[in-house]
């Protein structure tokens, strides 16, 4: 979202606005040549964040009370604004893999505030959102994984931590989701069952399709061990 913004328009369009959305403050000049070059970088890179940041562009000729707001000396100049505050800027033209590390770096510092409160609210709707907007959020998953567990949903809780196969912080909290799901002793039936079907299954249909629900079973509280399993499966079959 690009907007351009007068004296008059300041103090609503930039520092009302970025309360609650960061605002990236281009300003510039029609005789700036690197002004030129910049504008349509910076358009295009906020363009890209579907309305999460907004540009605004102030021509100082024509705005001189805006522009002494950021005490500019040579232009282009870029601020970032979030909730009626500088939080980062720059001078001159820049290509644009810094210009979208700069506009990305306000995105992450949202998300971030964002998820942070919504896993402080602590319910599942608030963590899901939480791990919607986040899904690499180590924490928000783990709020989210532990409330499952909690309330006997131990199977979704282990979907929640797949995408942390190998984090030695969630590997605690995985473990008590697959004994949650699949407790040792059941486990432990499972595999013995599909040892004595595994000379079974080529020839007898019977045995494989109860080698097959068995892995659904294992699956749940022991999905790379289920994959082991299906490997064997396979081997025997072809």
């Amino acid at each position: 979202m690009m907007i351009d913004v007068t004296d008059a328009s300041f103090e609503t369009e930039i520092l009302n606005r970025s309360m609650t959305t960061p605002v990236v403050v281009d300003l510039w000049a029609p005789w700036c040549g690197p002004c030129k070059t910049l504008g349509p970088i910076i358009e295009k890179v906020v363009d890209e964040t579907n309305g999460r940041v907004v540009l605004a562009k102030i021509n100082v000729d024509e705005n001189p009370q805006a522009s002494a707001a950021f005490r500019v000396q040579s232009i282009p100049a870029v601020y970032a604004l979030y909730q009626g505050q500088v939080v980062d800027g720059f001078v001159g033209a820049q290509p644009e893999p810094q210009i979208r590390a700069f506009v990305n770096k306000l995105i992450a510092d949202d998300v971030g505030s964002e998820v942070d409160q919504l896993v402080q609210a602590g319910d599942e709707a608030s963590l899901r959102r939480a791990v919607e907007i986040d899904p690499q959020s180590k924490l928000a998953a783990l709020s989210l994984a532990v409330l499952l567990i909690q309330t006997d949903r131990a199977s979704e809780a282990l979907e929640v931590l797949a995408p942390f196969p190998e984090d030695e912080d969630i590997a605690p909290v995985a473990e008590a989701a697959r004994n949650a799901a699949l407790p040792t002793g059941e486990r432990a039936r499972i595999e013995g069952r599909l040892t004595e079907l595994l000379d079974q299954v080529k020839a007898d249909d019977d045995a494989r399709q109860e080698f097959v629900t068995l892995l659904d079973e294992l699956a749940l509280g022991d999905p790379a061990e289920a994959t082991a399993w299906r490997k064997k499966l396979s081997t025997r079959l072809f």
